[in-house]
């Protein structure tokens, strides 16, 4: 059984940083590729950072230079480093893995950046 558990969510002021991350069970986390999205209140879940399984990164253009997705595979953990964080950032952050076609997803973490 797969599961995603997403940590490290919380408040944080315009300008600040967090880390998040994603403990995986249930798959060869070596094998594949793992994704973080999120959702911002009244709008659609969006892809923010990817990381194949050979540690290739893609990043939304919103996020660019300001986010680093990374995985160490030991441990089965993805992580979303966030820097430079802006109010529009605020949303509920998702872990996202895909097996033979099925979407598989964390529970969310909250992330509000507000002074």
């Amino acid at each position: 059984q797969v599961q995603l558990v997403e940590s490290g969510g919380g408040l944080v002021q315009p300008g600040g940083s967090l880390r998040l991350s994603c403990a995986a069970s249930g798959i060869i986390f070596s094998d594949v590729n793992m994704n973080w999205y999120r959702q911002a209140p009244g709008k659609q879940r969006e892809l923010v950072a990817t990381i194949t399984s050979n540690s290739n990164t893609n990043y939304a253009d919103s996020v660019k230079g300001r986010f680093t997705i990374s995985r160490v595979n030991a441990e089965r953990v993805v992580y979303l480093q966030m820097n430079s964080l802006k109010p529009e950032d605020t949303a509920v952050y998702y872990c996202n893995t895909v097996l033979r076609y099925l979407y598989y997803w964390g529970q969310g973490t909250q992330v509000t950046v507000s002074s």
